[in-house]
């Protein structure tokens, strides 16, 4: 079982968790990052340095955000070295549902 990035971190995109990763398992996107889950060693780290609470074990209940781990970290470069947050991340950073309003049709599933 790995980790999955869920909405939180959608038009956020902090990336504490990229450099406490061990095996450098992120890819990143325009608008967030994933989670490559044949990378990820289900270490956990990664969760607790996510200030947006956007990283979850992967369960039944996100399953969505499985898929889109899955497919987007085939799709994206990796990132293994934090960068800043995107613009007006704090703003965005209390809003739901923004994969569906802020992604593009071709990030969607």
């Amino acid at each position: 079982m790995a980790y999955v990035v869920t909405d939180a971190c959608v038009k956020c995109k902090y990336t504490d968790c990229v450099d406490v990763c061990p095996v450098d398992c992120f890819k990143e996107g325009k608008e967030m990052l994933v989670i490559d889950p044949v990378t990820c060693i289900d270490c956990g780290i990664c969760e607790i340095e996510c200030p947006v609470n956007a990283i979850e074990p992967e369960s039944e209940k996100n399953i969505v955000w499985t898929e889109r781990n899955a497919k987007f970290s085939k799709k994206w470069p990796s990132i293994t070295k934090s960068k800043s947050p995107l613009e007006d991340a704090e703003k965005y950073s209390k809003e739901d549902n923004k994969f569906d309003r802020y992604c593009s049709d071709t990030e969607k599933i």
